[in-house]
């Protein structure tokens, strides 16, 4: 099993981190993983994606043209990689953010509504961990205990912010449905 992932967006909506907590989500659970930011010159408000590439055997490349899976944060993200996605793949948008749809009927498609989401929960910069939820719950690629555990650890340091970042996580896992 190998899966292919896109997450993109604007820089400042933890598209990278999202890609983190993946990335070292698959490793606690002893499988093969590449993380390969990329981001403009200007950060905060520019566009960043990354492609995460999760497997159960070693990774080869960790450059990914047809994505399984495609987390697109805002429209940008969308129009620039929908096309790539693979036939039965599955597609998680923002619609917070994007308010078209995927015109497509060869893949699934998930609208979450993340910032709406996070909002409620008590942080909007807990959007990505919402449709981190999202994401575990429509693809079963990894366990829902070591995401959550991998939460706890990246957030050791500001124990505060760790019962909104599973509550978020939470509420993108019951929300998420194609």
């Amino acid at each position: 099993m190998t899966k292919g992932m896109i997450i993109s967006g604007f820089g400042g909506q933890g598209v990278l981190s999202l890609g983190q907590f993946i990335a070292y989500s698959a490793t606690s659970e002893n499988m093969f993983v590449t993380w390969l930011p990329s981001y403009g010159p200007e950060m905060r408000g520019g566009t960043a994606n990354c492609s995460v590439v999760v497997s159960d055997k070693q990774v080869s490349s960790p450059i990914i043209s047809n994505p399984d899976i495609l987390i697109a944060m805002n429209k940008p993200s969308l129009d620039k990689f929908i096309d790539n996605v693979k036939v039965g793949g599955l597609a998680i948008i923002n619609s917070s953010l994007i308010f078209d749809k995927v015109v497509r009927e060869d893949i699934d498609v998930c609208y979450m509504n993340a910032n709406d989401i996070a909002f409620e929960v008590g942080n909007s910069k807990t959007a990505n961990i919402v449709i981190l939820g999202a994401m575990m719950k429509l693809t079963g690629l990894l366990s829902k205990e070591s995401v959550l555990e991998t939460i706890k650890k990246i957030f050791a340091n500001k124990p505060k912010v760790i019962p909104m970042n599973l509550k978020a996580f939470e509420e993108g896992y019951e929300s998420a449905k194609v």
